[in-house]
């Protein structure tokens, strides 16, 4: 996969990088014991994930001066793009992080956090950098159908053991707030303000869905942490096809179960979490239900599938509204796919 700078003129994307860079030096060195010497490696941006901005570099550093003990670490720095698909705060995200270190969630370790941007230019958060291969639809590629199939069990047990998590003795509460009864209005409220914050046009068909999910919103029953985008292009995985790192989470937050399920058994979702005939939406739900002692309820699964559907349109919004104003230079825009999805889920 190409750096996501590649189709910036050359002397473009190095001269960000020489500026990434020394921003990155001064800044590693503040957050080092006093007399540590530290040296950067080369920086690159790399194409992984779509919202932010993934810096990849080593550190090297000699603590109590050149005689003193080397220390090194590959780590990657997750900056705020100008604008994208996503406005998400990189403190609550370094916090979680933080918070799931004392578990046995495999999640990066944070190390550092800009909240402001005021030393790396932009909010930002330094993490270690794993290792391992990360593909997005891996379960519908060239491996064996049995090798495919472990593979995805091993997603769904990491799904159900993320929502096993006791995040009250984590301290998650200090972070996320819990919804309780009310975590399906709460997202659809959520997401309807960001909606109204970047439209630039009627969307008549997205009213249709807003006004069908405020009527239909189910209770939840239980409360668990949730990933928010958990999906194989979001994992790093060893060559015994184990999860090494669950990535990006900067979506996470306490809500309904059927959140998480909703999102990564929607329609638009069916090449990176299912493999026809061998592993459906009903073989995953039962080895979750399984593993959890949590039943799912197909009509809140169906509501939280079609707000699935209503957050990826209005992603795209975003990622318009983005474009419009300069922040970014990818195009974005709302695809029929999304509404028509959710349209067949709420009968329209």
């Amino acid at each position: 996969m190409p750096p996501a700078d590649a189709a910036q003129p050359a002397d473009a994307a190095t001269s960000a990088n020489a500026e990434v860079r020394e921003r990155l030096a001064r800044f590693v060195a503040s957050r080092l014991p006093a007399g540590a010497e530290v040296a950067i490696g080369p920086v690159q941006r790399v194409a992984v994930g779509l919202s932010r901005e993934n810096w990849v570099f080593d550190a090297t550093w000699s603590e109590g001066g050149p005689a003193g003990e080397a220390r090194s670490r590959p780590l990657i720095a997750r900056r705020d793009p100008p604008g994208g698909l996503l406005d998400t705060d990189r403190r609550t995200e370094f916090e979680i992080l933080r918070a799931v270190e004392g578990s046995s969630i495999p999640a990066p370790r944070a190390l550092w956090l800009d909240p402001d941007g005021s030393e790396l230019g932009r909010p930002t958060l330094v993490m270690e950098r794993g290792t391992g291969s990360c593909d997005y639809f891996v379960l519908n590629g060239a491996l064996p159908l049995e090798r495919r199939q472990r593979m995805a069990e091993r997603f769904c047990d990491l799904l159900a053991d993320i929502h096993l998590t006791d995040w009250a003795a984590l301290g998650v509460d200090a972070t996320l707030v819990d919804p309780g009864r009310d975590a399906a209005t709460v997202a659809l409220d959520h997401w309807v303000g960001v909606l109204r914050q970047d439209q630039v046009e009627p969307l008549p068909e997205l009213e249709l869905v807003i006004d069908w999910l405020r009527s239909h919103a189910p209770p939840s029953t239980r409360t668990v942490l949730l990933h928010g985008d958990f999906k194989a292009g979001n994992m790093l995985l060893d060559d015994d096809d184990r999860v090494v790192l669950l990535l990006d989470w900067e979506l996470a937050h306490l809500g309904d179960p059927h959140d998480d399920l909703g999102w990564i058994t929607q329609p638009l979702r069916t090449r990176e979490h299912l493999i026809a005939g061998h592993w459906e939406v009903a073989d995953l739900l039962g080895r979750y239900s399984v593993r959890t002692g949590f039943d799912v309820d197909a009509e809140a699964l169906r509501w939280w599938n079609a707000m699935a559907c209503f957050k990826t349109a209005v992603m795209q919004v975003t990622g318009l509204a983005s474009y419009l104003s300069g922040r970014t230079d990818t195009m974005y825009r709302l695809a029929n796919g999304c509404v028509l999805a959710a349209f067949d889920l709420i009968g329209l």
